[in-house]
C-alpha cells in the first residue's frame, strides 16, 4: 500500500487500460476570514495544518482510492479532487443517477444544465447514487466514481451560500462534472459544496455554497471513492451497467414494512373520506392544491396526475365493496356518475382541469395534455371492467370512451408519436412527442376491453415511435406535466408502454417488447435512491427516522423525492421473473417494503394535518417547492396521486389481470 500526498499525479494501470490522473486541492478556512486553497502538489505538508495521505488499491476492476486527514491543531477544511479522463470533453456525455442525463439539455438555463455552465458540482444527497460518471461514445468506454458511504450523519448551518461553517458531524460530500477544457473531469470532495450555483427551487439557481467541516488536533477524517472503468457500445448500456454496478456496491437491503397492504388501503380510505366534495358539477375527491396543515378539500379537479379523481374513485368503489362501506362506493358511484353527465367537452374529451371559482373553461380555450387523457382511460376501463364483472352494464360509458379511442386514432401522427399538449379541435400546443407511451397503455386496454385491433395497430405504432426516438436514444422527457426536461415519469411510461405490449403479443413480437422494457427500465430505476440520504437532528424526516432507499428523485426540474411508482414496481418484478435478474426482484422488494414510511396515522401523522393523507413533495435535499426545505414538505401537496400511486402499489395483479 502506497501512502501519497494528494494531489501527486496518480498514474494507476486500470481495467480499461487508461491512467487514472487525479489532481486535489484544500481548501483551509479560519472563521472570520475567507479560505485559502492549496493545490496538493504544490505546497509542502509542514506549511498546512493538517496532515493529508491518500491510499490507493486495486480492488477487483476497482481502484479503491481513500482519503485520510489528520489535524494538527483545529482546523476547518474542505478537500476537493478532480479525475482527468482520457475522454475529450466534446466526445463526452454523463450521467449522476436520479439528477444529470446526457448533458440535461432539455431543461433551460434557470436549472442545471450545459446551457448555463460545463462544471457543476452537486451536494450528494441530491442524487439517487452517490455517484458521478461520464461516457464516452466515440471510445466505447466509460468511467465513474462512486463515493463509498459510511454511517449517515448531517449538520446544519447558519448560512446556505457562500462558505460556511457545519454546526456538527455531517457524512455528505458532493459529486460532479467538468465538461470545460479538452479532456472530460469528474470531480468529488468532502465536505460538500455547490458550484457554480445551487438549485433551491424549481427553475431557480442561487449562489454557490462551500462547506467546512472542523476536526479538533490529532482527530482524524477518512473518505473512501471506488473508481470504476468499463466498456459499453451505447450511453443506454453504460446507464444499465453503471446502474448494476451501483446496485452491487450500494447493496440495498428492503425496510422492515410500517404497514401491510391492507392496513394501507384502510389508512388511504379516510383521505377518501375527508376529502370527498359533492357541490359542483363533477363530483370528485380533492387532490391537488391543498394545504398539509389542515388538509381541507380545495375545488381543483384534475383529470390525471396531480389529481386521479377517477382512479380514486375507482379505489373507492372496489374497497368499499369488499369491506362493506357502502358511502365510499357510494362516493365512487357519485364520481363517476358526475363525469358521465358533465366531465366531457364536446368533441369527446374529458375536461383535464377545472378551477370551480373560474367555474368551466370554454371548450375552444381547453387545452388537453395525452398523458391526462390516457389516465382517464385508464381509470374508466378498470371501473367497466369491474363492473362488468359484478354484472353492471354501462353502455353510454362505453360509448364515451370508444369515441375518445377514435379521437386517439385521429391525433395520431403519420411517425407514431403523440402531441405532449393539444386544443379541443385537435391542433397541436405543443408538438413534442415525449408524453406518448402514456397513451400506448389506454390503447392496448382499449383493445383488450372493446376488441378493437384499430387501437392494437396503433398502440403498436407508438412504440416503434417510442423505440426509435425515447428508447434507442436513451431520451426520456416530458412526461411530467409541470415540467418539458428529462424526467422519472417518462422512463417509467416508457416501461408501461412496452410491457403492456409484451403481455397482448407472442413470440418473437413479445420478446421484443420485453428487450424494450427492460432497456427503459434501468432508466426508470436510475431515479430511484440505493442508499439512505442523511438528515440533521431537528429536519423532521431524520428525526422520524426516514429512509431514502426505495424512494425516487422526480425530473431535472424538480429535485424532491417521492412515492410515484404505479404500476413500475409490478412490472420490475415481473420483468425479474421474466429475465431472472435478480436485482429487478430485489428492486421491488426495496420499492414496495420502503413506500410506506410516511403514512400519517394518529399518533404519527409525520407532519400533515390528517391522517391518510400522504405527503407528496418529501424534500431530502437543501431544496424546497416554496417553503421549508431539507427534512420537510412544501406547505401546499397534491395527495390525489400519492393515494393513487400506493394503492396501485398494493392492488399487484390489477393490470396482469385486465390484460390476460
Amino acid at each position: 500500500m502506497k501512502k501519497l500526498i494528494l494531489g501527486a499525479l496518480l498514474l494507476l494501470s486500470a481495467s480499461a487500460a487508461q491512467a487514472i490522473d487525479i489532481k486535489s486541492k484544500i481548501s483551509i478556512k479560519q472563521p472570520g476570514n475567507n479560505a485559502v486553497t492549496y493545490s496538493l502538489d504544490q505546497v509542502a505538508q509542514s506549511q498546512l495544518p493538517i496532515t493529508v495521505t491518500a491510499n490507493e488499491r486495486q480492488d477487483g476492476d476497482d481502484m479503491v482510492y481513500t482519503v485520510t486527514i489528520l489535524a494538527k491543531k483545529r482546523v476547518y477544511f474542505n478537500y476537493q479532487a478532480e479525475l482527468t479522463t482520457a475522454f475529450a470533453s466534446s466526445d463526452c456525455e454523463y450521467y449522476l443517477p436520479g439528477f444529470w442525463y446526457h448533458l440535461n439539455l432539455r431543461s433551460p438555463k434557470e436549472a442545471p444544465s450545459f446551457h448555463t455552465s460545463k462544471a457543476w458540482n452537486f451536494r450528494e444527497d441530491r442524487v439517487s447514487t452517490p455517484l458521478t460518471s461520464a461516457y464516452s461514445q466515440k471510445a466505447g468506454q466509460g468511467i465513474s466514481v462512486l463515493r463509498q458511504t459510511e454511517d449517515g450523519c448531517d449538520a446544519l448551518t447558519t448560512h446556505q451560500e457562500g462558505e460556511v461553517i457545519l454546526s456538527g458531524k455531517t457524512s455528505l460530500g458532493y459529486v460532479g462534472i467538468n465538461g470545460e477544457g479538452p479532456k472530460a473531469r469528474l470531480t468529488f470532495g468532502y465536505p460538500y459544496m455547490e458550484t457554480p450555483r445551487r438549485y433551491v427551487r424549481k427553475l431557480t439557481l442561487a449562489p454557490s455554497v462551500q462547506a467546512f467541516a472542523k476536526l479538533e488536533p490529532g482527530e482524524v477524517k477518512t473518505v473512501t471513492w471506488r473508481i470504476h472503468e468499463q466498456r459499453a457500445a451505447s450511453y443506454g448500456q453504460f446507464i444499465r451497467q453503471t446502474w448494476e454496478y451501483s446496485f452491487d456496491r450500494m447493496a440495498p437491503k428492503p425496510i422492515k414494512p410500517l404497514f401491510t397492504a391492507d392496513q394501507m388501503k384502510s389508512q388511504l380510505v379516510k383521505y377518501f373520506r375527508a376529502a370527498f366534495i359533492d357541490k359542483y358539477p363533477l363530483k370528485f375527491i380533492s387532490g391537488h392544491g391543498l394545504r398539509i396543515d389542515t388538509c381541507e378539500p380545495v375545488g381543483i379537479m384534475q383529470l390525471g396526475f396531480c389529481g386521479r379523481p377517477l382512479l380514486n374513485g375507482f379505489n373507492s368503489i372496489e374497497f368499499g365493496e369488499q369491506h362493506g362501506q357502502q358511502d365510499l362506493v357510494d362516493n365512487g358511484n357519485a364520481i363517476f356518475d358526475s363525469f358521465l353527465a358533465n366531465g366531457f367537452t364536446k368533441a369527446g374529451f374529458f375536461y383535464d382541469e377545472v378551477y370551480f371559482h373560474n367555474g368551466f373553461p370554454r371548450d375552444e380555450d381547453v387545452i388537453h395534455s395525452i398523458r391526462q387523457q390516457s389516465e382517464g382511460i385508464y381509470a374508466t376501463l378498470l371501473y367497466l371492467k369491474y363492473e362488468k364483472e359484478h354484472g353492471r352494464k354501462h353502455k353510454e360509458w362505453e360509448q364515451k370512451i370508444r369515441t375518445l379511442l377514435d379521437n386517439f386514432l385521429t391525433l395520431l401522427k403519420e411517425d407514431g408519436h403523440y402531441a405532449r399538449k393539444f386544443h379541443d379541435n385537435g391542433t397541436d400546443v405543443d408538438a413534442s412527442g415525449g408524453s406518448t407511451p402514456s397513451a400506448t397503455s389506454a390503447l392496448v386496454m382499449g383493445y383488450k376491453y372493446f376488441g378493437d385491433k384499430r387501437y392494437l395497430a396503433a398502440a403498436k405504432r407508438t412504440v416503434a415511435y417510442l423505440e426509435e426516438n425515447i428508447i434507442s436514444k436513451s431520451d426520456y422527457f416530458s412526461s411530467t406535466l409541470d415540467a418539458n426536461c428529462e424526467d422519472k415519469e417518462a422512463a417509467i411510461a416508457a416501461v408501461t408502454a412496452t410491457y403492456y405490449l409484451a403481455m397482448v403479443t407472442k413470440g418473437n413480437e413479445r420478446q421484443h417488447y420485453i428487450d424494450l422494457c427492460r432497456q427503459a427500465a434501468y432508466f426508470a430505476l436510475s431515479w430511484y435512491y440505493l442508499w439512505d440520504v442523511p438528515f440533521a437532528q431537528g429536519q423532521m424526516l431524520g428525526d422520524l427516522g426516514f429512509r431514502s432507499r426505495g424512494w425516487s428523485n422526480v425530473s431535472v426540474e424538480n429535485n424532491h423525492v417521492d412515492v410515484f411508482v404505479f404500476e413500475l414496481a409490478h412490472i420490475v418484478k415481473w420483468l425479474g421473473e421474466t429475465l431472472q435478474e435478480s436485482r429487478f426482484m430485489q428492486m421491488y422488494d426495496l420499492i414496495y417494503s420502503s413506500l410506506n414510511q410516511l403514512m400519517p396515522v394518529p399518533e404519527r401523522l409525520c407532519g400533515i394535518g390528517i391522517e391518510g393523507f400522504n405527503p407528496e413533495v418529501v424534500q431530502h435535499t437543501t431544496w424546497d417547492y416554496g417553503k421549508n426545505g431539507k427534512g420537510y414538505y412544501n406547505d401546499i401537496f397534491a395527495p390525489g396521486w400519492t393515494a393513487a400511486s400506493l394503492w396501485e402499489l398494493y392492488s399487484p395483479t390489477r393490470t396482469s389481470d385486465f390484460l390476460k
